[in-house]
């Protein structure tokens, strides 16, 4: 058995910037991460996705996002900058190795992985996000639907749907995204539960996260607020042009899948050939299972990232975790300083 001063399971963008502000609060990492390559999520995501931030409001510490600031970069420069600034870090990152459990004793740490290997610790940071869980609502007469069902997370391109009937379901910015995309190609219908709210990119002709950020709402202590507000989609117009140029129509959503299409509210039936559910992702710590550090329903018992049950052990990436940026590039460094001052005292 190794012995590593702090765990950090996942290499995404929140375990880099844990590993990265580490050693200023007097740790040396370890990362462990189950895929081949740094990057967690974002290797996985549809081809087009862009960010719906410009890539100055985009950075974890101590790296700028290079190229244009006021550009929203592309799931592949995503990908290309979380490597690098790997790269660059003075970490053990060890790729390939899927942690599958955790276990305290002694006050320390075990962790195992999927191969058997085994790792000693003092603490224990969780940075693995919600994007390997994707949420399938369980709708009436899913099982039954004889179209193609995917989620957002295995969908990659509009190949293969042009020319047939799709509708996505979401009202989010991944669902405009998608549906804007397969508007181009194929007859779609954006299924939400509300009208879409829209929020301008540039309100009084500033980009919005330079709002937040100088506002201070960025970080600010207000997660139950957040979570209250309905879902908006972030635009500068282009995607809402795009589901007007595509011929995109939103509908009310459908009550019930058919064998071979969807029941609308309105009570009309309608064959439908593929249906995309952009319907977020639900956290999961499967490796926690035991430990006491999760509640009934398998979430995270923490306060700002620091578990309330058990010692030694925080979390980084969660959405809301002490802020509404905490789940993106820019909010993750400011998150991982704040629990490892904690871990460490």
């Amino acid at each position: 058995m190794e012995h590593a001063d702090l765990v950090v399971i996942g290499a995404g963008q929140a375990g880099l910037a844990t590993a990265a502000a580490a050693p200023a609060h007097g740790f040396t990492p370890l990362v462990l991460e189950a895929a081949d390559a740094p990057g967690g999520a974002w290797p996985h995501y549809y081809d087009s996705l862009t960010l719906f931030s410009p890539a100055r409001y985009s950075a974890l510490p101590g790296r700028p996002f290079p190229g244009d600031p006021d550009r929203c970069p592309g799931r592949d420069e995503v990908v290309a900058y979380l490597r690098d600034y790997a790269a660059a870090l003075d970490a053990d990152i060890r790729t390939r190795t899927r942690v599958t459990s955790l276990r305290r004793e002694d006050g320390a740490w075990t962790v195992t992985a999927e191969d058997g290997r085994t790792w000693s610790a003092r603490a224990v940071v969780c940075a693995t996000g919600d994007y390997t869980t994707p949420h399938r609502p369980d709708l009436p007469g899913r099982d039954g639907f004889t179209g193609t069902l995917l989620h957002a997370a295995d969908y990659r391109r509009p190949d293969g749907f042009a020319g047939r009937r799709v509708v996505v379901v979401g009202g989010g910015n991944s669902a405009v995204q998608i549906a804007a995309e397969l508007g181009a190609v194929a007859d779609t219908t954006l299924a939400t539960r509300r009208p879409l709210a829209w929020t301008p990119q540039r309100p009084l002709g500033r980009d919005l996260h330079r709002w937040l950020k100088h506002t201070r709402l960025d970080t600010a202590p207000l997660t139950r607020l957040w979570q209250r507000l309905p879902v908006s989609v972030l635009d500068d117009g282009r995607y809402r042009a795009a589901l007007e140029a595509g011929g995109v129509d939103r509908r009310e959503m459908f009550t019930r899948f058919e064998d071979d299409g969807v029941a609308w509210a309105d009570g009309t039936r309608e064959k439908v050939d593929a249906v995309v559910l952009a319907t977020g992702y639900r956290p999961a710590f499967p490796h926690l299972a035991g430990t006491g550090a999760l509640d009934a329903g398998g979430r995270p018992l923490h306060r700002g990232g620091l578990s309330t049950t058990v010692p030694g052990l925080g979390y980084v990436g969660m959405e809301f975790q002490r802020g509404f940026s905490s789940k993106t590039l820019r909010g993750v460094g400011r998150d991982a300083a704040h629990v490892l001052r904690h871990l460490r005292s």
